[in-house]
């Protein structure tokens, strides 16, 4: 439904994104808010782990925990997100998150500026399979992503 530029976005509903193993629903992005910001909801199921750890150079992100919890690795600290709870994940600390509880984990993610639903899309055209890391990080690259591996 539109309303004057704006539009309601029915629960459940929005683009699904297939990248990071984690199920991602677009629900607006930088085309709808003149490029300021763009928001997914993440569905983590249980003993799901997120994205590797990595930070973003450009945008900065939040989460808002809706249902289940959440560990969130953000830069040296641990911490549990659980209903309502609310995390700043600025640009340049590294970040992750993982599920390794019972249930699902359900989180909006808001992210500034917008961006990051690209991101998604060019990890999603990658063929199916194990993922090549040099592809990825290049990837990542071009989005102003910065994977951080433990040294090898």
């Amino acid at each position: 439904m539109t309303l004057g530029g704006g539009y309601l976005l029915p629960s459940g509903e929005g683009k699904s994104l297939g990248a990071i193993g984690v199920g991602i629903t677009m629900k607006t992005d930088g085309d709808s808010t003149r490029g300021a910001y763009s928001m997914f909801e993440y569905a983590v199921p249980a003993g799901v782990s997120g994205p590797p750890l990595h930070l973003h150079t450009r945008e900065d992100e939040s989460f808002v925990c809706l249902d289940g919890r959440l560990e969130v690795t953000l830069g040296d600290r641990k911490f549990e997100l659980v209903h309502g709870d609310y995390l700043l994940l600025p640009r340049d600390v590294p970040h992750t998150f993982n599920n390794p509880f019972e249930e699902e984990a359900r989180v909006i993610s808001v992210v500034s500026p917008a961006g990051l639903e690209e991101y998604y899309a060019a990890l999603a055209s990658m063929p199916p399979g194990p993922r090549d890391i040099g592809k990825m990080k290049a990837i990542m690259a071009d989005f102003g992503l910065e994977l951080q591996l433990p040294p090898s």
